[in-house]
């Protein structure tokens, strides 16, 4: 009878783990519906709460890594599932090598969070979980694992008052207080009276930071404005020069500056006179800026690079080559080992060039900071641009690949973001995609979806406003590395002392010769 009992037990156990393996992964995707297109920002405040309590419950430190891992697989499945088409078969091992990140972070939470919780180590809890996923999303944000795609802080670029803390420490710091409310909620949950009030201080705090600094920091009361037209043609078969051409003459004598999308123009006009008379005509004929995106080979290397390039009546005024390239996408890393990956998945048959440095524009009395695409996504470049005196960020993109996936909604949505760290307004153009317009503080001027076309028209208010952000930069990532190495060592610090009076003797209490067996320990 006992024996069949244990078989029982046994099972159960096992069916347990895998429930909770499957739910881990399911929780993991949960955050998905926060982001664009869904769009229910609120649910990040919530979404991480099933994952926390699946980790707090974990069995065992093992146990917890491998739960943080599924979690991790879950998100990164979920929220960048678009990249499916071009990584086919490569889509999973790289899902898996990069949530590896969520490891750690298991253990964190299981360590923080098990059993009875203390006033101490719920305090202890809130932060440090925080600070675990905050340095989670640095790493992985490094341009050789992907950049920084569905950061939880770009849930909120609906809503600019809770932004007000990407002005003070970046999208990091949005993201932060996210995971902040998350914890202070299964702290809430799980605790008793005493630490329940440190989960309920943490929900509140972060769900008022953003907004109480979004008031104490009003724009500038007056501010000169410039009109903008983003120019989105959308998929084209035929000639799209001269559909871009149509659109922007819609647009004549009502605009300052022109903006069509990445890749709008296939040959260089340096290097192709015919090409650039057309674009100087337009310019003059519209009585606007040109800011037009060649994607093609130009100078006596040949080699193929994405540049912007400002055209004005009489010819071109500035370029800006894009920096930061696409991994895979627009170049292969170690293309002489990794080469044959062109041949299998959708990967770049051959590197683009990558430019030297940034560059501010002056288009028309306007200091603009142009940056492409995948730049978008990227904090630092948009702080760069605003520190060397870019009064308007300007991105061109395309979403070509990723049309009919939530890939080009979650582009234009870093725009929010990106505006509200630096204090600057931010327009992005796309060819194929979402073109919008934000004004300083993250507020949404215009938005223009995937499926539409056409010259898209948005008054930005030029209301600069340098930001803490813009001054002290990637202190948040700092911080919570900063953090949890305090939080290892002094854990680290308690197990030395707790064990020294414990005694080491054979069979005294904690020493090498007892075992102990914890209530409900597996036997």
């Amino acid at each position: 009878m006992s024996s069949s009992g244990g078989g029982t037990s046994l099972a159960a156990l096992g069916k347990s783990r895998w429930t909770r393996r499957a739910g881990a992964f399911l929780a993991g995707a949960a955050p998905v519906f926060a982001f664009p297109e869904p769009n229910l920002g609120w649910l990040a405040w919530v979404a991480l709460v099933p994952a926390l309590l699946l980790l707090r419950g974990a069995s065992s430190a093992r146990e917890a890594a491998l739960l943080g891992w599924l979690t991790g697989v879950g998100f990164l499945a979920a929220t960048q599932y678009w990249l499916v088409p071009n990584l086919v078969w490569f889509f999973p091992p790289a899902i898996g090598l990069v949530a590896l990140l969520w490891v750690g972070w298991g253990i964190v939470v299981w360590i923080l969070l098990r059993g009875n919780v203390s006033v101490g180590r719920a305090v202890v809890a809130v932060f440090g979980v925080s600070a675990g996923w905050t340095v989670i999303e640095v790493v992985r944000s490094w341009q050789w694992l992907g950049g920084p795609w569905s950061l939880l802080g770009a849930t909120q670029w609906r809503h600019p008052s809770m932004l007000g803390l990407a002005a003070l420490g970046g999208g990091w710091l949005v993201g932060f207080a996210i995971v902040a409310a998350n914890t202070g909620l299964v702290v809430l949950i799980v605790t008793r009276a005493a630490a329940r009030s440190v989960g309920a201080v943490a929900v509140v705090l972060a769900l008022v930071s953003g907004p109480l600094w979004y008031a104490g920091f009003p724009p500038p009361s007056t501010a000169d404005r410039v009109h903008v037209a983003l120019i989105q043609p959308g998929i084209v078969h035929g000639d799209l020069l001269s559909r871009e051409e149509e659109l922007t003459r819609a647009v004549a004598g009502r605009v300052g500056l022109v903006v069509w999308g990445e890749s709008s123009v296939d040959d260089d006009p340096g290097d192709h006179p015919e090409v650039l008379d057309r674009l100087t005509a337009l310019s003059r004929s519209v009585g606007a800026d040109l800011l037009v995106n060649v994607d093609a080979r130009a100078g006596a290397s040949g080699a193929i690079a994405k540049t912007a390039t400002l055209i004005d009546a009489h010819g071109i005024v500035a370029t800006y080559a894009k920096t930061r390239l696409v991994p895979f996408g627009e170049y292969v890393p170690f293309r002489d080992r990794l080469g044959w990956l062109s041949r299998i998945t959708a990967a770049a048959g051959e590197n683009r060039q990558p430019g030297r440095g940034l560059v501010v524009m002056d288009a028309n009395g306007v200091a603009i900071g142009p940056l492409v695409s995948f730049e978008l996504t990227f904090p630092d470049l948009a702080r760069r641009q605003a520190r060397g005196g870019a009064g308007l960020l300007v991105y061109q993109t395309s979403t070509a690949t990723f049309q009919g996936s939530w890939a080009p909604a979650q582009l234009a949505s870093f725009g929010a973001l990106r505006a509200a760290e630096t204090g600057r307004p931010a327009v992005v153009a796309a060819l194929t995609g979402v073109s919008a317009g934000f004004d300083a503080r993250g507020n949404r001027l215009a938005w223009l979806p995937s499926a539409a076309h056409g010259a898209l028209e948005v008054d930005v208010p030029l209301s600069v406003r340098d930001t803490a952000y813009d001054r002290f930069g990637d202190s948040v990532p700092a911080a919570c590395a900063g953090l949890l190495v305090v939080i290892a060592v002094s854990g680290a610090a308690v197990r030395l002392v707790s064990g020294r009076r414990g005694g080491t003797g054979r069979g005294s209490p904690g020493g090498p010769g007892t075992r102990r067996t914890a209530v409900g320990e597996n036997q």
